[in-house]
């Protein structure tokens, strides 16, 4: 299993809405991902509570069954491509719970 968690920050505007609204688009969005993407196990999408300076808008936190399921996620036609006129800058995790998952596929 794959675990994959990412942090993004918005733009204050973009698209004709302010941050909070387009973090409510993204977390509608990528929710509506649950069983749509082959391999994908699990995904929650949580918004910034805590309003501080280093805390990110839009947190994502998913599971795959293993890294090809990850892979095929990040280039799946219904994932983010849309993301990058909201998002100013993302941070990337990934982990695996098992160590054969940690070698790439082939």
């Amino acid at each position: 299993m794959i675990k994959h968690i990412v942090f993004w920050t918005l733009h204050d505007e973009a698209l004709g809405h302010s941050a909070s609204d387009n973090a409510a688009l993204v977390k509608s969005r990528l929710e509506s991902l649950a069983g749509q993407i082959p391999g994908l196990l699990h995904i929650e999408v949580g918004l910034d509570i805590s309003d501080s300076e280093s805390s990110a808008d839009v947190a994502l936190y998913s599971e795959f069954e293993d890294l090809a399921a990850l892979q095929a996620y990040q280039t799946h036609p219904r994932t983010r491509p849309w993301l990058t006129s909201w998002a100013t800058s993302g941070r990337v995790a990934w982990w695996s719970t098992t160590r054969p998952e940690l070698q790439p596929a082939t």
